[in-house]
This record gives structure tokens, C-alpha cells and sequence, in this order.
């Protein structure tokens, strides 16, 4: 059964209000906050050709996830790779994108901490941070690495095979090493690099903490090219040569790498959870993807 965006956020409302109405308001680990209406345009199911990244920390908080559910379900992209992502948080922002707007997504994660003041937990088993992908299809061939140097905090990638548009295909995420590190970035990209060069096709998201014209991410600009049609390297800077702005300081450093495969249509949308923007790209050429990653939603 296939709900259209309407009639989903209809039975999700209700589906929240019966349950409000059996065990009172919610409260953590307990019934589901109140749907909200998808705005206008937003996806009707899952989209077999998306891909999108999004750095979520920063405000961080689970209180914020039923807002972050909300946009992943706005645009319901068929992949899309989390960096600074709490498991815990994972696990809830997947609940409600499940119960409330009908969307069902796998998940791996990539942690590279156990942090306890992160990502709560108890202090002798503390919750998991680091990356995560979401994918409507089943997910094969899981690797997470923890880069040698991660500079003021450890950092790695994730890298699973999955369909994208109806092809397998490899998608890597990744978060590199903060500002004012970019010997450390250096590094880094030396590791990613080497293991996405294997792959004829693939997919590399995640949040590089670099402008388009640095140094440091030439051996990624070797092998693939951005999805955002107008940012090449020669960029100097957010909203230079084309190269559209991905933080809420006006700086370009989140990136959907593509190699082997060719864009449609990318977007970037700003968002009140999260001091990074939420990216999708839309993949060329598209083919029909046999009806996966949608559930009708409960009531």
C-alpha cells in the first residue's frame, strides 16, 4: 500500500493522537509527539534516486529529532549519510520517520567515540558518535575505518554497498577533521581517496570541514566531482564560481562526491536543527527501483 504525502500525514496525525489519547503525552520512550504537515512539494515516498548528507550536531540534543525526522521525510531521499550522529539519536529520528511519515530506513553506523556527555548512556557504557547511513535498501559490504590521525577528535568513514536509482553502487560518508587542521585533513583524504578510487561507481558524502579550493581535498577533486553543478576547486570561497554555501557562517564544507555518475538536480536546504544545511542530489541517469523503504503508517 502507497500513501500519498497527504493522506501519510493524515493517518500519521491520527495514529499520534490515538496514542496520546491511550498513554497519555509523550515522553521519552513513550508514545509519538504530533505529526506535522509536510510542506508543499514535499516527496510522496521515498525517492529511488536521491542521496543526501547532513551534519546534525550543533544545537545536538535528542530533543531536536522529531524536527530532523521531519525534514529527512520532507525530501526522503534514498540514501543520505549523518555525521555527529548519536546512535541513540539515530535509532529515534528512524522511529519517527517509521511510525509517524510511513518511511522505512536500514541503517549502519560508523562510530568513532563512546561519549557519555554526547551521547548520554551510563558513564561505563556510553552511547556511540560518529557516522551513520540511512538507506530504503538493504545495506552489504559494511566497512567503518577510524582514520591513524584524527586531530582534536577522532574521526573516520563508513562505506556500505547499496541501490541508488536502481544500480548498486558504493556510498561512503565521512567527517574530517575540524578547522585549522588541514594537515590532518591532508591525511585523511590520503585514506578515503585510496579506497574510493577501487570503485567505478560511487557515492561520498559527509562533511569535510574544507572550502571547495583547499589544498588538502585535491585527491578528492582527482577522482570525482561535486554534485553542486557550479563548484569545481578553483573555488575561493562560499558562493564563488558557482559553489553554494552549506553552513549557517556561509561557508561551503559538506559535499556529495560523485564518481562514475552524473547529477540531476542538487538542492540544499537550511535548517533550524542543525548549523549545517541538509544536501540532496538527485542521480542521472534514474531507473524505476522496485518498491521499497514504505510502510503504511499505523492508525
Amino acid at each position: 500500500m502507497v500513501l500519498s504525502r497527504g493522506a501519510r500525514w493524515a493517518a500519521g496525525a491520527l495514529t499520534a493522537v490515538c496514542t496520546v489519547l491511550l498513554l497519555g503525552p509523550s515522553t521519552p520512550g513513550r508514545g509519538l509527539p504530533l505529526a506535522r504537515p509536510l510542506p508543499a512539494g514535499a516527496a510522496e515516498e521515498v525517492v529511488p534516486d536521491r542521496v543526501g548528507t547532513w551534519n546534525l550536531c550543533n544545537p545536538c540534543g535528542s530533543g531536536l529529532n522529531f524536527g530532523r525526522a521531519t525534514e529527512i521525510a520532507t525530501y526522503a531521499p534514498q540514501v543520505i549519510g549523518l555525521q555527529e550522529a548519536c546512535v541513540r539519536d539515530v535509532e529515534e529520528i528512524r522511529r519517527y520517520l517509521e511510525e509517524v511519515y510511513g518511511l522505512v530506513y536500514r541503517v549502519e553506523y560508523g562510530p568513532v567515540l563512546r561519549n557519555w556527555n554526547r551521547c548520554g548512556g551510563l558513564p561505563w557504557r556510553p552511547g556511540g558518535f560518529g557516522q551513520a547511513i540511512l538507506s530504503a535498501a538493504p545495506m552489504t559490504d559494511r566497512v567503518s575505518v577510524e582514520y591513524p590521525d584524527g586531530g582534536s577528535e577522532d574521526r573516520g568513514y563508513l562505506a556500505v554497498t547499496t541501490l541508488v536509482g536502481g544500480r548498486p553502487v558504493r556510498v561512503f560518508n565521512t567527517h574530517l577533521a575540524q578547522r585549522r587542521q588541514e594537515g590532518v585533513r591532508a591525511g585523511q583524504v590520503g585514506v578515503l581517496a585510496a579506497e574510493v578510487a577501487r570503485h567505478d561507481r560511487a557515492v561520498v558524502l559527509g562533511d569535510f570541514n574544507a572550502a571547495p579550493s583547499a589544498p588538502e581535498l585535491g585527491p578528492m577533486w582527482a577522482l570525482a566531482t561535486d554534485a553542486d553543478p557550479g563548484c569545481r576547486p578553483s573555488a575561493a570561497g562560499a558562493g564563488a564560481d558557482g559553489c553554494g554555501a552549506t553552513t549557517d557562517w556561509n561557508s561551503k564544507f559538506d559535499y556529495v562526491f560523485l564518481r562514475g555518475i552524473t547529477p540531476r538536480t542538487h538542492r540544499v536546504h537550511p535548517s533550524p536543527y542543525s548549523d549545517h544545511h541538509l544536501l540532496h542530489t538527485d542521480l542521472n541517469p534514474a531507473r524505476a527501483l522496485p518498491s521499497v523503504g514504505r510502510v503504511p503508517v499505523r492508525s
